[in-house]
């Protein structure tokens, strides 16, 4: 096949596909939001397109569907920029996309979060989702912490600490973006922003009280040492961490 992307393939195509045996069906997740004054709003959503298309080429005999480009961003809307999904309406249209994807054939659909408002949400609406589908494995990640934690990681093994990786447009997105979309980042404008403990008060504060709780410029972390390289080592440990969760016995 000349792609995975479901948006790129014809309907006689993904049938034939699915015919074939390429029965999983991998959606990420994203958001439109404001991701500090050198990064674009559509960050969370081209990682996660990214992430999702190594996941799904990595599972093997599985499609990609057309990466979800709203989240729930409340806590990002003092910024402007951002599109903000209620967690009901998040839900229901990741109870659509599985219903739509459980009537083209699919056996199994992975949902993959890639900001971190989503992932409470996507957990609710996959266990909404099995209810409505006995029978069909729909499953995804959505363990904030652990995927956090698989990032400052991968920044670890460069001598970046948890501070400058940061958990919104730090060290760690700016990579990403660096890799993936190279002339969407404004390097010029890369500064620090809260660069202090990042745990459940603090975590709980943005929630609660928006960003500039925080930050007043929207980063969380140091971007200044992202790299391309960095980028794409990220992208793989992040993938291939996702498959071995997806795979792994519960």
């Amino acid at each position: 096949m000349k792609t995975i992307r479901m948006e790129e393939m014809t309907w006689p195509d993904i049938r034939e596909a699915i015919e074939r045996g390429f029965t999983t069906v991998v959606t990420a997740v994203g958001s439109t939001e404001q991701h500090g004054p050198h990064l674009p709003t559509m960050t969370d959503t081209r990682i996660g397109d990214a992430v999702a298309n190594a996941v799904a080429l990595k599972l093997g005999r599985a499609l990609q569907a057309r990466t979800i480009p709203f989240g729930c961003s409340d806590h990002h809307l003092a910024f402007g920029g951002t599109i903000s999904m209620k967690p009901d309406t998040l839900r229901m249209i990741i109870r659509d996309y599985a219903d739509s994807l459980v009537r083209d054939g699919f056996k199994r659909i992975v949902f993959l979060p890639s900001h971190g408002g989503n992932f409470a949400p996507v957990g609710q609406a996959i266990e909404e989702a099995r209810r409505a589908h006995p029978g069909i494995e729909i499953t995804g990640y959505t363990d904030l912490h652990g995927f956090v934690d698989v990032l400052y990681a991968a920044s670890a093994e460069f001598g970046i600490s948890q501070d400058e990786s940061g958990a919104h447009s730090g060290e760690n997105e700016t990579s990403f973006m660096m890799a993936l979309e190279g002339g969407l980042v404004a390097a010029e404008r890369m500064v620090p922003g809260y660069l202090g403990p990042l745990g459940d008060a603090e975590i709980t504060t943005i929630f609660e009280k928006g960003m500039p709780a925080l930050t007043n410029i929207g980063v969380l972390g140091d971007p200044r040492r992202a790299s391309a390289e960095k980028g794409r080592r990220y992208l793989e440990r992040l993938a291939d961490f996702l498959v071995k969760s997806l795979t792994q016995p519960d």
